[in-house]
């Protein structure tokens, strides 16, 4: 019998022009939390879709159990007690919590010879399975009433439904806060106990560090090694990720903010419970940050500001001279753009290529005789975007669903500077991207405020902004409670600016 519960031997997929998987290893033991981790487009996702069968290995084994198994598709991994919990969640909202859960097996009836479904052993179910994990949620409530975080908690109580031996956590904490990461945890601990395998999929190295007890890393679609949690260092796991050493996190700060250029004043929403209040200004050639915990209406705030929201009050002031902004085009015709915080779910258009997603905001541009799209000069920023912002693809024709996430975010920014903005406003603009991608992005924020861009860049992560911003503004229950420069841009006072009204 084997000492693992899961085994993947020599894995090798291969797509057109790509070999996303060279050779990769995975071992995994009942009751353990097995870390999987690598730069974006070190192939973690393509070998655990391989695992969950959505993809059929070209090379390998994979042992389950001690026994060597084909997964031919998704429901026989389910039936074999293979679960994942994916990142990009695909809930039904208008549908029940135990609905969600007993989602494609729900658990059925005879009533006068006819089948239909038994709501009261699946309600009895589905609140056993929130019971033995100890979450406390009406079963019977509609799936959106509950936020992201709560649904991804239900993703979890879907796997245990099925008596999963193995649950693959894709990015489990990337909208969590610290409150519902230790829930999570927790969770985790209850499942291990259980003999449950957890192949947990992560960018942040303190989790790993605080929940793992193995840890895997790939490169290039390679692996390159295991070794116990314990002992492990974060220097050490960046450099098996990206090949060398990284000394410094972020690039030097060398843009010279100027005069002010941007001016918002007391923007307020039309909802009570939302922003109220807001003024702020942005220098030219200036990054800055804007921090606050979940619920503080950062993105509803500059989603607003770039006419995707209403508002009851407020004027904005570019050099001086009040613009008006009532829609996206009004923002886009006054120089600004919008990376926005959901890169899946409204930054990319997943089913188009690498150029129609550069060339979408800015088509008019391009146009020859008013009516039709010239092509060749389209072709030729794309080229020049694929250049300068080191974008891995293998032509801009590839469908940008399937570049890694750092290469999927440089497309989009890629897509607003075909714009040339003179404000670009970034919403998480290196969530669920790897160390060695965040560094890139980071080199392209500060050559664009090096060339006089505003950047106005909004960030949960407290040391990617004082890493990165020139002053940081701080946001608490929809209002401004400060702003920090210098010697203060430190994380206790942005934490106590950031919980000053609760």
């Amino acid at each position: 019998m084997s000492e693992f519960l899961l085994e993947m031997k020599d894995i090798c997929k291969s797509f057109p022009g790509v070999k996303a998987l060279d050779h990769a290893n995975l071992n995994l033991h009942a009751g353990s939390v097995h870390a999987l981790m690598g730069e974006n487009g070190a192939g973690k996702s393509t070998l655990m879709k391989c695992l969950f069968g959505i993809y059929k290995k070209d090379e390998g084994e994979v042992i389950f159990e001690g026994q060597p198994v084909n997964i031919e598709n998704p429901l026989d991994a389910l039936q074999r007690g293979i679960a994942i919990v994916n990142q990009e969640l695909q809930p039904i909202p208008e549908r029940s919590i135990a609905e969600n859960i007993y989602v494609g097996r729900y658990p059925t009836k005879n009533v006068a010879g006819v089948k239909i479904i038994d709501h009261k052993a699946m309600y009895a179910g589905a609140q056993r399975v929130l019971d033995d994990l100890g979450i406390d949620f009406d079963v019977t409530a509609k799936l959106s009433t509950l936020t992201i975080s709560q649904q991804q908690l239900v993703e979890i109580c879907k796997a245990c439904v099925y008596d999963a031996k193995i649950i693959i956590l894709d990015e489990p904490t990337s909208s969590l806060t610290a409150g519902e990461v230790k829930k999570l945890f927790e969770i985790i601990a209850k499942l291990r106990a259980k003999g449950c395998g957890i192949i947990y999929i992560s960018h942040k190295m303190d989790e790993i560090l605080q929940i793992s007890d193995e840890v895997t890393i790939m490169r290039d679609g390679k692996y390159i090694g295991t070794w116990p949690t314990e002992g492990l260092t974060i220097d050490f796991i960046i450099k098996q990720e990206v090949g060398r050493d990284m000394k410094n996190m972020y690039p030097p700060k060398d843009n010279i903010p100027g005069e002010t250029y941007f001016k918002v004043d007391d923007y307020t929403s039309i909802f009570d419970k939302s922003f109220q209040h807001c003024s702020f200004e942005v220098k030219k050639g200036e990054i800055l940050g804007v921090a606050g915990l979940v619920g503080a209406q950062r993105t509803e705030l500059m989603e607003c500001i770039y006419g995707l929201r209403s508002k009851t009050d407020g004027k904005l002031y570019k050099e001086g001279k009040e613009i008006s902004i009532t829609k996206p085009v009004d923002a886009m015709d006054n120089g600004l753009a919008l990376l926005t915080e959901d890169r899946r779910g409204t930054g990319i258009f997943g089913v188009l290529p690498i150029d129609d997603n550069v060339s979408v905001a800015s088509l008019s541009d391009y146009l020859k005789f008013r009516c039709l799209l010239d092509h060749k000069a389209i072709g030729q920023v794309v080229d020049k975007s694929i250049k300068e912002l080191s974008i891995k693809t293998p032509s801009q024709k590839t469908l940008i669903k399937n570049l890694s996430g750092g290469n999927q975010q440089k497309v989009i920014i890629s897509r607003w500077l075909a714009k040339e903005p003179d404000i670009l406003i970034m919403d998480e603009p290196t969530r669920g991207i790897d160390v060695g991608a965040k560094y890139e992005i980071y080199c392209i924020i500060e050559n664009l405020a090096k060339e006089g861009k505003s950047i106005i860049m909004i960030s949960s992560e407290m040391g990617e902004l004082i890493g990165m911003a020139d002053r940081i503004m701080v946001m608490c229950e929809g209002r401004v409670t400060g702003i920090v420069e210098g010697d203060d841009m430190n994380q206790e006072k942005i934490m106590e600016l950031s919980t000053m009204f609760m």
